[in-house]
């Protein structure tokens, strides 16, 4: 049985058993920083405003910074019978300042404090999680401008379709994180707003600054309304969101990975850093890592299922279903922190197999598409015309076992005479990549262009 520091409405022991659902100790002591930054701007404010006098101020500040040390240190082991971080620190700082401590909770509740605390947390993880993007971001294109003429096969319904450069289908994924990079520094923005001095749903009647504490804190300005401040974890689900989108991305790369890595294509090769053995076959080299990345995805959109269902139904304002908002964040900003850090060694390690990329685009006609576009421009047909003259020329070389770059004038006109001498040097593979010359498209020039334009917003931010 357990009495608890709030609980003046309460006239028996805690049952054990509440106490163990009831108690978050042992995952939201991760916001020990937060909550200790957030009581000392609070107190403060407090200081400013005349509620508490310039000595218990001093001693509230100073007890607060000594917790800080004794939890970093060790010394205060926060695994106790406190429920929550925010009455473990709480009851520290009254142990060691006496009267000063329990004036500390003025005009605040656990409501705008967990509040505050996770909301610190979330926009802390939301810059970190940035950071670590736009190293991706920089890996990916380093990779794509080493790659600007590093023919493969480019895919739909992973089918060979048209000839492309390596680098150009790596700035696809580096265009797929910088949206994730914004997406972040978009929910960052919005967020930014400060929840303390809500109190428990309705603001307090003391005469607190709520703008005064939100500057101490690095907010924007208050939040608009506490009834909404305090049921508020939109917060959280943004960041979740956030991180699901990324790691899909992060996980359809893995998934090219793994299947670039497999003796059927052999494009690229993990560093042995980044693979693992068999307990079993000797010779195996297996691509764990991007598999644990495609693995994870999962995890982290179950996550986000978890809370938006948690909410869903919940009447304002605070709720204490509104407990179970922290670990799934928790989990999730600690998979994507850690997945972001080994994706982008790994790619930054890998080898790309030039040849055998190069090799694979002599299967699957990629230039097909070339003499159907020839057709339409040199000889006015209409495309639909020029597409079944196309198949026809794909099921002769079929025929002859070549691809369709292979074939000879000869054979070409055989299907129909107004294919002219100079689509011979059309249907070179390099030259069809280099074709796509449209804004956006694979051709080398292009492809650099991109490299140029990531670099150049690479450089702007911060």
């Amino acid at each position: 049985m357990s009495t608890k520091i709030a609980s003046a409405r309460i006239s028996e022991k805690s049952s054990k058993l509440l106490q163990d659902l009831n108690n978050s100790l042992p995952f939201d002591k991760v916001l020990y920083r937060e909550d200790i930054e957030g009581s000392r701007a609070h107190a403060s404010m407090l200081c400013e405003q005349n509620i508490i006098s310039v000595e218990d101020y001093n001693k509230i500040d100073a007890g607060l910074l000594e917790i800080l040390e004794e939890v970093e240190s060790g010394e205060f082991k926060l695994d106790g019978n406190d429920e929550d971080i925010h009455m473990a620190i709480e009851g520290r700082l009254t142990e060691k300042v006496g009267d000063a401590g329990k004036r500390l909770h003025t005009a605040r509740s656990r409501n705008d404090q967990v509040a505050l605390d996770f909301r610190l947390y979330v926009q802390n993880n939301t810059k970190t999680i940035a950071s670590l993007l736009l190293e991706n971001i920089r890996t990916l294109v380093n990779v794509a401008e080493e790659h600007a003429e590093t023919m493969l096969p480019g895919m739909t319904h992973l089918q060979h379709a048209q000839p492309i450069n390596f680098g150009y289908h790596m700035l696809a994924y580096a265009s797929m994180f910088k949206r994730d990079y914004e997406r972040f520094l978009s929910s960052y923005e919005r967020n930014n707003y400060s929840p303390i001095g809500c109190a428990a749903l309705a603001g307090t009647p003391h005469n607190i600054s709520r703008q005064l504490t939100s500057d101490k804190l690095g907010f924007t300005a208050p939040t608009l309304n506490c009834l909404d401040t305090v049921s508020d974890r939109d917060f959280a689900l943004e960041i979740l969101f956030n991180i699901s989108t990324m790691m899909m991305h992060m996980s359809r790369l893995s998934e090219e990975l793994i299947l670039w890595s497999a003796a059927e294509f052999k494009w690229v090769t993990l560093s042995d850093r980044h693979a693992t053995g068999s307990s079993i076959m000797p010779q195996k080299k297996n691509p764990d890592i991007p598999e644990l990345l495609r693995g994870k995805t999962g995890r982290v959109n179950g996550n986000l299922v978890a809370l938006l269902t948690v909410m869903k139904g919940l009447p304002l304002a605070y709720n204490k279903d509104m407990q179970e908002d922290k670990e799934g964040v928790f989990d999730s900003v600690r998979t994507a922190t850690l997945s972001l850090q080994v994706l982008e060694e790994m790619i930054a390690d890998m080898t790309v197999n030039k040849d055998a990329m190069e090799d694979s685009c002599m299967v699957g006609h990629l230039s097909a598409t070339d003499l159907a576009d020839y057709l339409v421009k040199e000889a006015g047909l209409p495309f639909r015309d020029a597409y079944h003259i196309t198949g026809d020329a794909v099921n002769l070389a079929e025929k002859k076992g070549l691809d369709i770059s292979e074939l000879a004038l000869d054979d070409l006109q055989s299907i129909d005479e107004r294919i002219g001498e100079g689509v011979v040097a059309l249907l070179d593979n390099r030259a069809s990549m280099n074709a796509r010359m449209s804004e956006g498209g694979t051709a080398t020039v292009r492809t650099l262009e991109q490299v140029e334009s990531l670099r150049g917003w690479l450089s702007k931010q911060k």
